[in-house]
């Protein structure tokens, strides 16, 4: 998908260089969600993606939603892996950025999800964030989960904002 912006508006050198090429991506999918509610326009909207607006899109989808707190962590964990193409995508969407500890963290989540018996797809799926504080041993794996994740965070937003820098043709097209 062709994002075009203009020079003017636009600093090459901005620590949020990835957020910057994200914002155009979410609007124009909330605009087309909006206009239509069916799963074929979720579809469509990312098959037109680059690979690197795919993984940057992902990333961004799920990042703004986990980074917020413990529970929002797990929540959203649980949701995306109920959906197995989501999941993948994201595990994709790691492998494009070459973020190695961000996958690990991916599968200790899937693990932790699993020997949980929490559901593989969305037929299933009646997770509330309730049951992270109602079950101690899930509550500290997540909670150690988190603090990783933590951990991690910094290094993987420098490595998706270098990636983007070095391969802004991927995620966006400056104009004069």
């Amino acid at each position: 998908m062709i994002i075009k912006v203009k020079e003017e508006e636009f600093d090459l050198n901005c620590s949020n260089l990835s957020q910057i090429c994200f914002e155009p991506l979410i609007k124009i999918y909330k605009e087309r969600m909006s206009e239509e509610t069916n799963i074929g326009v979720k579809e469509r909207f990312y098959e037109e993606l680059t690979e690197g607006q795919r993984a940057l899109f992902m990333f961004n989808v799920y990042f703004n939603h986990i980074s917020k707190s413990l529970i929002e962590f797990y929540w959203w964990s649980a949701y995306f892996m109920a959906q197995s193409k989501k999941w993948a995508a994201l595990k994709a969407c790691f492998k494009y950025f070459n973020d190695e500890p961000f996958l690990l963290l991916l599968e200790k989540i899937e693990q932790a999800l699993k020997q949980h018996n929490h559901p593989t797809t969305l037929e299933n799926f009646s997770i509330t964030r309730d049951e992270l504080n109602q079950n101690k041993d899930l509550h500290a794996s997540f909670e150690s989960l988190y603090v990783l994740f933590e951990n991690i965070n910094p290094v993987t937003l420098a490595k998706i904002n270098t990636a983007v820098e070095k391969n802004l043709q991927d995620f966006i097209q400056i104009e004069n």
